[in-house]
């Protein structure tokens, strides 16, 4: 299943989940469906995964949130989807705003600031 959501099978994974898979499912780093489907890149599975009601504020074992990885990644869809959710772009160590800080990403800082893409 992580692998799945690290490929952004976003279909066969929404038929997992839809069948009972758990959409908060853990691997042994903390790492939810949710944050890997953020790191790797991939929005459909994110608002996928949203939709079946995964927890945007779960961290993994480092304090790393699925908004901040998104952030990292630089996928602006990704990180609207996890805003439009009620994701805290201040939750996380590091958080999703000093990712952004960081990493020099002031795309990221401002959507994260305003909420929008620029």
């Amino acid at each position: 299943m992580f692998d799945l959501a690290r490929e952004g099978s976003t279909g066969e994974l929404a038929v997992y989940i839809d069948a009972g898979l758990p959409v908060d499912l853990t691997n042994a780093k903390g790492d939810t469906l949710l944050i890997l489907a953020a790191y790797h890149g991939h929005p459909a599975t994110v608002s996928a995964l949203l939709a079946r009601g995964a927890d945007h504020a779960r961290t993994n074992d480092r304090g790393q949130t699925a908004l901040a990885a998104a952030t990292f990644r630089r996928s602006a869809e990704s990180v609207t989807a996890l805003l439009d959710a009620g994701a805290d772009p201040a939750q996380g160590h590091p958080s999703a705003l000093a990712t952004a800080a960081v990493f020099e990403l002031p795309d990221m800082l401002e959507l994260l600031q305003s909420g929008r893409p620029t």
